[in-house]
């Protein structure tokens, strides 16, 4: 019976062996959109099938196409005698924690194809390929100049994109300058929010800044138009978000010390009432602990009177009173 249970069993894997490979393959995440004599290809997200793909259709290095997975890389720009490998990074904003991360993403270009590597979350990238994929004049614009003006007008896409962003950090900053001179407002965490976002941003672009420079030489021979001009504009806009963030950096330094200038500044008022309290209540305290113990004193229970409490009151008011005169004089209060 036993037996019998065990053949039964084989039989059924093999079964399932025999309906898995009878399932239909796992389409690849491959997309191409062709115009002319260039082809697009995005591949979105990338994984080791599509890397295969690539290494048995195209030229690539092995090395580039592992990069391609990997997801420490640095920015970088590669030659090679086909093509151009080209590794990017763009900041993504985090809503709940409120700090920007940085996605990366990879391109190779060739006389007549560009291919692109991500995982979809540069929104960018992505509505720029659907626009290319329904619009017959996106696809003339941008393909009739060749790879390097596509990838050109990609990367000129992705850092126009970026500056709602950089208009939302100034806006926070805006509202950080009231509320850092305003007592009932804690700005701390706030502050070191917006502080860690602006430095987060910073590590994506200012490398980008310089693979830009080191791009727009190598470019040129996959292009038919002087990208000398287009490239002029994007670091135009590239130095104006570099330096943004760099002032953006500085200013919110310089809350983050008057922050912590203020609140020191309120803790030590408080401190300071608080010690004035303290030293005018000590003349109370002594005479009733000296009148506490329970020793014969003078004025005490045995024989004391209600004028006798009464000069005990009167001698505290009057040393009381000549300490917050003498506080007054020294502008303690």
């Amino acid at each position: 019976m036993a037996r019998l249970m065990r053949v039964r069993k084989k039989g059924t894997d093999r079964k399932k062996e025999i309906q898995g490979e009878n399932l239909p393959e796992e389409p690849l995440h491959i997309e191409s959109i062709t115009w002319g004599d260039l082809t697009w290809v995005n591949v979105q997200p990338p994984t080791a099938r599509e890397i295969e793909y690539l290494a048995q259709n195209y030229p690539f290095h092995h090395l580039d196409l592992d990069d391609c997975l990997s997801r420490k890389q640095i920015p970088k720009v590669d030659e090679y005698p086909d093509y151009l490998f080209a590794i990017f990074h763009l900041p993504v904003y985090d809503k709940e924690t409120r700090v920007s991360t940085k996605r990366q993403w990879s391109a190779f270009v060739g006389d007549k194809y560009l291919v692109t590597l991500h995982t979809g979350e540069l929104r960018t990238l992505t509505a720029l390929f659907r626009e290319c994929q329904v619009n017959e004049e996106s696809r003339k614009e941008y393909f009739s100049q060749g790879s390097g003006f596509l990838l050109y007008r990609i990367l000129d896409r992705s850092i126009d994109s970026y500056f709602p962003v950089l208009d939302k950090i100034l806006s926070l900053m805006e509202d950080m300058e009231d509320n850092v001179f305003d007592a009932d407002v804690e700005t701390a965490k706030e502050l070191s929010v917006l502080r860690r976002d602006i430095i987060a941003q910073r590590r994506v672009m200012f490398p980008t800044r310089t693979i830009f420079l080191a791009l727009e030489r190598r470019l040129k021979r996959f292009t038919k138009a002087d990208l000398t001009v287009y490239f002029g504009d994007l670091m135009d806009h590239t130095n104006k978000i570099c330096e943004t963030l760099d002032e953006a950096k500085e200013v919110i330094e310089v809350f983050k010390d008057t922050d912590y200038t203020l609140a020191t500044y309120r803790i030590n008022r408080v401190t300071r009432l608080l010690t004035i309290f303290s030293t005018i209540v000590l003349p109370f305290l002594i005479i009733s602990s000296i009148y506490g113990m329970n020793v014969s004193l003078p004025g005490g229970l045995e024989i004391g009177s209600l004028h006798t409490f009464i000069v005990l009151l009167l001698v505290m008011g009057v040393i009381a009173c000549v300490m917050l005169i003498f506080f007054r004089r020294r502008r303690w209060i």
